[in-house]
């Protein structure tokens, strides 16, 4: 074998994908073995795999925003627990919103991994996955708590296998303190299977490479992630640029909540300051760091290695800041469970980044996930289900084409929708109309993507559960493009009790409705600077409407049928 630091390229190309198809193997493993659709259909789950250092050296693809959320979690609870006091075959979980980088649901199970022979962890896993119930004040999603008490039972680092043994203790405090305990032991289940399938394929890789060459492998991998995206950091002009968003609420008061991000690109650093945002809410929208952390990781990665898997040497140029207490670094007791507040903030970074590097950028999406959940009894099973889903919205449009049309947002990428198959099944929800929005992206020379509407009929009571926090500011737009509706979520549509929510709880009856209109992207450059023959297009599509083609973008009739009579249309 080589010595370390003297491994070839060849072999460390093969150590790269090795640890790369170890996460995934470990994704499929959760997917096929989770109780939960957040889990199985909608990917709503982080799969991170580490050094023995605590570097990222690989990933799942999942929810894209858990970058970074579990490089900060595995830490704290190592950092909680002791190295010196874990063993072979030993899991834990960590659920502590202020050291997890998430709300309590977001359970982080993590275990070390030994080598033979070996009595310290050369190599950590960790599953982070979405549970459904853990006793907090609500069921389903918590609006409106006041402090991380009313969010459910808290694990700061605690055992729940001990040398492979399960902690039974733990495991019967967990089912006594959930409303579906069924579905969350099946997830932990999952999860702890994920982790034993990781632990299966690195023992296999450290028995073909052995603990030196493997180490020295894994050195060369994070040192290229770093060069590359110092290289990437260097073709950027430096500069600092300022931006401000609003959340809609902190899910108490209506008041909004202010948003400020400073990005600087100097001396081959990237600083993301959140400094000027609001204080601490007293609603459940505080980010905590580890997500605040994750989230500016995603923006950096995109500018800098987006084309490459995931590991911590691409991160090392960038530094985080944001001010204990405030709403983007949230400190004990301050609830943190509705974090739609990570989804502006990323746009935020990005329409920072745009001031400088507008060719790179695109305007703004729909501005977040415009989600619902419906919690009841089912009239079949006579338990309790909590079935969430979260809606499509429009991208922005780019310096060199349209948005994307009916995409998830941009902190998802991969992650899906509920399928309405599962929707209908599990709850009693119909869906009786599903279409894009004409009209819905914004106009420009280049168009941003339509968002989706969804209606909505109740078959049985329940609870509405709305999470947005984008409905009453537009998505921005650029260089004299057109901003678009902000997201709108309606009950009880077309009658005398029409309600527009933004995040909400509401009883809902057999025979009441729910309407989304998810917003669209914004638009780039001038309406009327758009080819006729787009614009033809659209309307054909049914994204834009004949009189917004001829009132925004100046089509009119004659326009319209030489433009039809060129393009050889019907």
């Amino acid at each position: 074998m080589a010595a370390q630091g003297r491994v070839d390229g060849a072999t460390i190309e093969v150590i790269r994908s090795y640890l790369v198809s170890v996460a995934d193997e470990m994704r499929v493993t959760l997917i096929r073995t989770a109780f939960n659709p957040v889990i199985y259909e909608v990917l709503d789950f982080g799969i991170s795999v580490y050094n023995e250092d605590l570097e990222l050296i690989a990933e799942a693809p999942g929810v894209t925003r858990f970058v970074g959320a579990n490089d900060y979690a595995i830490r704290k609870g190592v950092e909680y627990v002791g190295v010196e006091n874990l063993g072979r075959s030993d899991v834990v979980v960590l659920n502590y919103p202020y050291w997890n980088g998430a709300h309590a649901y977001d359970a982080t199970v993590f275990a070390p991994v030994f080598a033979p022979g070996k009595d310290t962890p050369f190599a950590y896993l960790v599953v982070r996955a979405h549970w459904l119930d853990l006793g907090a004040k609500d069921p389903g999603y918590v609006l409106d708590s006041t402090d991380m008490h009313q969010e459910g039972l808290i694990f700061p680092g605690t055992k729940l296998f001990n040398a492979g043994q399960p902690n039974r203790e733990i495991l019967e405090l967990i089912k006594f303190n959930s409303r579906m305990p069924d579905a969350v032991l099946g997830d932990l289940n999952a999860q702890v299977a994920a982790i034993r399938t990781g632990e299966r394929r690195l023992l296999e890789l450290i028995e073909k490479f052995g603990h030196e060459l493997l180490t020295a492998a894994i050195k060369a991998i994070l040192d290229h992630g770093e060069r590359t995206a110092r290289r990437a950091l260097a073709g950027l002009p430096d500069g600092s640029w300022t931006a401000v968003d609003w959340v809609d609420d902190d899910g108490i008061s209506d008041e909004p909540l202010k948003l400020c991000v400073t990005v600087t690109i100097a001396d081959g650093t990237c600083v993301i300051d959140w400094d000027g945002s609001a204080p601490a809410a007293r609603g459940p929208v505080n980010m905590p760091y580890g997500s605040t952390i994750s989230t500016c990781r995603m923006a950096f990665k995109g500018l800098t290695s987006p084309h490459e898997p995931t590991n911590a040497g691409q991160m090392r140029p960038l530094v985080v800041k944001a001010e204990p207490g405030s709403l983007m670094h949230a400190v004990y007791p301050a609830p943190t469970f509705t974090l739609w507040t990570g989804m502006v903030a990323l746009e935020l970074i990005f329409k920072a980044l745009a001031q400088g590097i507008p060719e790179r950028l695109a305007t703004s999406s729909g501005g977040e996930v415009p989600g619902y959940m419906m919690v009841g009894v089912h009239p079949d099973t006579h338990k309790l289900f909590a079935v969430s889903n979260g809606e499509a919205i429009g991208w922005g449009a780019t310096a060199e084409h349209d948005g994307a049309d009916l995409l998830n947002h941009l902190c998802q990428t991969v992650v899906r929708n509920t399928p309405i198959e599962v929707m209908e099944a599990k709850t009693t929800m119909l869906f009786e109309r599903v279409e894009a929005i004409a009209d819905s992206g914004g106009a420009g020379r280049w168009r941003g993507g339509v968002g989706l509407r969804r209606d909505i009929r109740f078959l049985g009571p329940g609870e509405l559960i709305t999470v947005a926090k984008k409905t009453r500011s537009r998505p921005w737009a650029l260089e004299g493009g057109r901003e678009p509706e902000p997201n709108t979520l309606i009950v009880h549509p077309d009658t005398s009790r029409e309600r527009r929510l933004s995040t909400r709880r509401v009883p809902v009856e057999a025979g009441d409705h729910f309407r989304v209109l998810s917003a669209g992207g914004g638009g780039r450059g001038e309406p009327r600077e758009r080819e006729p023959e787009r614009v033809r297009e659209d309307v054909l599509d049914g994204f834009v409407t004949p009189g917004a083609a001829r009132q925004i973008y100046g089509v009119d009739a004659q326009t319209w049928e030489r433009v039809a009579t060129e393009g050889g249309a019907e």
